[in-house]
Order: C-alpha cells, then structure tokens, then sequence
C-alpha cells in the first residue's frame, strides 16, 4: 500500500518495513476505542440491534433442547463464512461428510474432500470455542486454539496453524500480486504483537460504547491487524459469536453475519479499508449494526420455527407410540437432516435391519422423505428442517 493512500483521519499509521531485503509500507491501526461520535441516528441503530439481540437471547433461553437445536445454525454459519472465502462446499456437501465420519469413525477422508472438511472445521471450531468458554474468556490464547482447528488438515495446513505469523501478508486482488502493490498491508510482526497485546487488553475491558458497537471496533481491529498467515478472515467472524456469549449478550451461538457479509461483501471490504484509511468508523459501525439487526430477526424466526418443528415431531411420534431410537433418530436429524439407514445405524450404535425399522418408522409419521438410491443407499431427508434453513439461510440445501 502506498503511504498517500492514507488520509490524515486514518486510526493508524503508515510503516516501512523490509522482508527479505524488499522494502514496502505496511498499516498499523491505533489502539482501541477510536473517537466515534453516537448522535440520534446511531443511537436509534444501537437499541434497534440491542432490542433484537434481546429477542434472540429470550427465544435461545426459551429452547427445550438448545444443544440439539444449534447445530442448523452451526452448519449454515460454517457454509457461508467459508464460502466468503472461496470454498465452494455446500450443506448437502457437509451432511454428507459428516455421515461418513459418524460411519466410519477415524477413517481419514479422500483427499477430493478437502473444501467439506474446511466448512467442517468451522463447525468443529465453533464447538471447540464455545467448551472454552467454560474456562477461558476469549483471549489470544483461545484465538490460537481456534485456529489451530480451523487450519487442521486442510489446505492451509501448512502455514502454522494455531501460531501468529513470523512473516508478513497482504491483501490484494491476486496472489501474483506483490506487497509493494498490495491493496492493503497489516502491520509488521513487532507491531502486530503490540496491535494484539493492546486488543487483548480492549475485550477484557469496558468503556462508554455499548457491546453491538464494540463487537464491530474489534472485528474491524482484528481483521486489520490480520494475525494469521491464512484464515483470518474465517476466524474473525467466529469472534463475533462467541464475543456475544463471552460478554454474555447471548446464551447460546445464535447470532452469525456471514449470510450478511457474503450478500454485502463488496461493501464490507471497502468499509473496512475506508476504515484504515480514513477514519470511517460510523460508516462501518452503521454498516455492522444494520447486519446484526438483520441476521439477529432471522436467527429469531429460525430458532422459534425449529423449536416448532421439535414440538411437533414430539407429538407426532408419542401418538404413533415409537420407539425409544426412533425418538433418538429424530434428535439426530437436526444435525444430520439427510442420511441413509446406513447413517442410521451408526448414529444409533445399532445393527442395520433396527436401523432401517426407525427409519421407516419416521417416513411413516411424515418426519422423513425418501429420495434417490438403491436399497442401501438410498438417502432419507427431513424436508421440514432442510425448508427452515433455505428460508433463512438464503443457501441451496439439496
């Protein structure tokens, strides 16, 4: 990046540096909070996205089963933040790996699987961070771990997974692009360690901001100081949700901004540069709230349609007077909503012909449909789940 590109508002500071005998200017963003003025209008967009956080916090609590419930959510936030990044796996991609995996437990996955198995380190990350939290706050220390989970075994593998990077990175429009001519240039290592030691410092802090607009000041601060050698943009995301529940803001991981970002990815980008650049704090923060309101209705209407539709399956299975494992078969479709008897059997630690009974058990009482395949391959969805994520995911399922 060039050092005229940035004006005399910017958060920061314009660097050289040199790698490898090569110098080139590098952004360091100023510590946190920056001066940011809330008037009327900014004001009404807070308590508009606190008001709908609020909501989404009294649905998560109202949850018969939260934990069952989650995973639609966990699996969607999965697909769209790795897509942001370019991976082209999609929902039916990741029901299916992950139904291999529960058939064939410690099986390492053909190599053609590698972008699934990105979506479904996301997941895995997820999860990972939200046990964490049990113990640690979100911290440095957690950030590596979910990195670490994040990276693990997939194609970004080989560039430390789990450790700052010791070399510098650069955004560009291609990778052939050299830094000298990067967009965008995060700070040098040494300063990107006091860039991290200071945002340590801000989320175990508080000052005068409200917490919707303190989580768009650290997103925005995390990714300029962009840590990691690959990743960092999935990683930030994953911030968010589990900043929520960190500053306990939400009880459960209910709340994601990838379905927002990746409509608006043009614009993200540009107000993120617009940031460092010129100081556009309120432009950025109007533009993340404005996502957090609207991610927040959806997340609303999604939890309390899922939460139906358990209600209902309840119903419909007591009436039918079913098993035990049919009960069970049907708890495991809200993470598995398409899978064979096959699936079936594994999930229930069960011999396939039991199996296949539960599952027609649940074709009988409307909880599963049949679809393509031959006798043991022939896939069963539960079409009522797979509609509620479409709805409100905005994301091809089958």
């Amino acid at each position: 990046m060039r050092p005229e590109d940035v004006g005399a508002r910017a958060p920061g500071e314009v660097v050289r540096a040199e790698w490898q005998g090569r110098p080139y200017w590098a952004y360091v963003p100023a510590p946190l909070p920056p001066p940011l003025e809330i008037d009327w209008p900014l004001a009404a967009l807070v308590a508009e996205a606190t008001g709908a956080l609020c909501e989404l916090a009294g649905v998560g609590r109202r949850m018969r089963n939260p934990n069952l419930l989650i995973y639609p959510f966990l699996q969607r936030e999965a697909v769209l933040s790795s897509r942001i990044e370019g991976t082209q796996a999609g929902l039916t991609d990741l029901y299916a790996y992950e139904a291999r995996q529960a058939a064939l437990p410690g099986v390492a996955p053909p190599a053609e699987a590698g972008d699934v198995r990105e979506v479904q380190n996301y997941v895995r990350a997820l999860q990972h961070g939200m046990a964490r939290l049990a113990e640690v706050p979100v911290s440095l220390r957690l950030i590596q771990e979910l990195h670490a989970v994040l990276l693990e075994g997939v194609r970004g593998e080989s560039r430390h997974p789990g450790a700052f990077r010791r070399v510098p990175n650069y955004i560009a429009a291609s990778r052939s692009t050299a830094i000298e001519e990067a967009r965008f240039v995060p700070p040098p290592v040494a300063e990107m360690h006091a860039a991290l030691d200071a945002l340590e410092k801000y989320l175990h802090a508080s000052d005068e901001y409200p917490n919707v607009v303190r989580l768009a000041l650290v997103h925005y601060q995390f990714e300029a100081i962009h840590p990691f050698e690959d990743g960092n943009g999935r990683l930030g995301r994953l911030l968010v949700s589990l900043l929520l529940i960190d500053w306990g803001i939400l009880p459960l991981p209910l709340l994601y901004l990838s379905a927002y970002l990746e409509r608006q990815r043009e614009a993200y980008y540009d107000l993120l540069y617009a940031v460092s650049t010129r100081g556009a704090w309120r432009e950025w923060v109007t533009f993340f709230l404005a996502g957090i309101i609207e991610q927040a209705r959806d997340a609303t209407q999604m939890a309390v349609a899922l939460t139906e539709i358990e209600e209902t399956w309840h119903e419909r299975l007591f009436e039918a007077r079913a098993s035990a494992l049919a009960q069970r078969l049907a708890d495991h479709l809200f993470r598995m909503p398409i899978l064979t008897v096959s699936d079936a059997a594994a999930l229930l630690g069960v011999q396939w012909h039991t199996a296949r009974y539960n599952v027609r058990r649940l074709v009988e009482v409307g909880l599963l449909k049949p679809l393509g395949g031959d006798a043991h391959g022939q896939q069963y969805a539960a079409e009522d789940i797979l509609r509620v994520v479409a709805a409100h995911g905005q994301i091809e399922t089958t």
